[in-house]
């Protein structure tokens, strides 16, 4: 939010409102984008019993209270940032946090909303990528890294949230108590999410129409 955040957003529900302005990338070629969509999608499920037909209009008023939609999570946060561009930006929670130190922490406000979707970045070794440049026991052994204490306390210092028990919970108070749904629960899992929301004509492209 704008320092103070003016505006008094606190959830979801106020990203829709006639007077509020939201910025976030072009779910159609960010994946920062189709989780802020899925995110949403799933908020607004959730609050309407699992009407899909409310939940479709609550994203279709979202995306109207989009002035632009940049092509990446980079630029939505200069246009945010940088241009003054709009009264929420909505990002990953790692990249909120770093804002306060790239840009100064007098700029904006973090607002942490009750509910949201666990967003997981995938990690894979593939084959034939590694065989070609010869690289695949270093690649098993850095993804197997990624696992270890050592390696998520990097990742906690980057204000992602770990998966080790240990270090999540020596963490605790780093990060705000937000209940975290996830894309199997709420969708079925991403093969789903891909046939019925992100395929041309799918539910994506049926509320993003015009824009």
């Amino acid at each position: 939010m704008r320092k103070g955040n003016p505006k008094s957003v606190t959830d979801w529900s106020d990203l829709v409102r006639d007077d509020v302005k939201v910025v976030f990338p072009n779910p159609k070629t960010s994946g920062n984008g189709r989780y802020t969509y899925l995110a949403a999608y799933a908020y607004a499920l959730e609050a309407n019993k699992g009407d899909q037909e409310k939940a479709k209009e609550f994203v279709r008023k979202l995306f109207a209270n989009v002035p632009l939609f940049d092509t990446g999570g980079r630029a939505a946060i200069t246009t945010f940032v940088e241009h003054g561009i709009g009264d929420v930006l909505v990002t990953f929670e790692a990249e909120v946090q770093s804002i306060g130190s790239q840009y100064g922490k007098d700029k904006t406000d973090l607002v942490i909303p009750p509910v949201s979707l666990r967003a997981d970045f995938p990690v894979a070794v593939v084959d034939k990528v590694v065989d070609e440049r010869g690289s695949h026991k270093l690649a098993e052994t850095y993804l197997q890294y990624l696992y270890t204490p050592e390696a998520q306390e990097i990742i906690a210092a980057h204000y992602n949230r770990r998966i080790d028990k240990e270090i999540a919970a020596k963490h605790a108070n780093d990060f705000a108590n937000v209940r975290l749904l996830t894309v199997k629960d709420v969708f079925g899992g991403w093969q789903k999410v891909q046939e019925e929301h992100l395929a041309n004509g799918g539910i994506l492209d049926q509320l993003y129409v015009n824009r």
